[in-house]
């Protein structure tokens, strides 16, 4: 943690920008209202870790500038996490412990998600979804963010690369 002090601070604006825009995106109330998506401080994280999944998909296999950037945005959720944890009165002994569990939840979902995209298979990420994002016996609301997702990917696949690192990403409605 104290090592984190002395770390380069990557957070320009553009990176600011992009993070933004995926905190905007991911409160948008149709998830929560319409789609089932636990309108809790988990289901948050959720859908951020979701968005935030969808910009490094677009990014991966990039040169080391786009990696660059993809990490200085992971660097400031979680900068951001850990601002929210201590907020809501988490210690500072119980922080790096929360944040560990949660970094390791954000890489398993974006592994799944990564695979049930990669697959094409109808039904895959649904099946992700149900599994990572939603309570047990939600009907109603995984197969809406399912294809959305799906929207999203196809969406910012035809964005820029350069133009998302100058801080301009669009996120279609939900």
């Amino acid at each position: 943690m104290i090592l984190s002090l002395f770390r380069k601070n990557t957070a320009t604006e553009p990176v600011y920008a992009v993070y933004s825009a995926i905190v905007a995106q991911s409160r948008q109330p149709v998830f929560y209202a319409q789609w089932s998506v636990p309108d809790t401080v988990t289901g948050r994280f959720d859908m951020i870790s979701l968005h935030l999944a969808l910009l490094f998909r677009r990014l991966r296999g990039q040169p080391d500038a786009q990696h660059d950037f993809a990490q200085a945005v992971f660097d400031l959720f979680f900068k951001d996490m850990d601002r929210q944890l201590r907020e809501m009165g988490v210690t500072d002994m119980g922080v790096p412990k929360k944040i560990q569990k949660m970094g390791n939840i954000f890489f398993g979902l974006l592994a799944a998600m990564n695979q049930a995209l990669d697959s094409g298979e109808p039904g895959a990420l649904e099946a992700v979804l149900r599994r990572n994002v939603y309570d047990d016996g939600v009907t109603a609301g995984p197969d809406r963010l399912a294809a959305y997702l799906v929207t999203q990917d196809a969406a910012l696949a035809g964005q820029s690369a350069t133009g998302i690192m100058q801080g301009r990403i669009a996120f279609e409605a939900p």
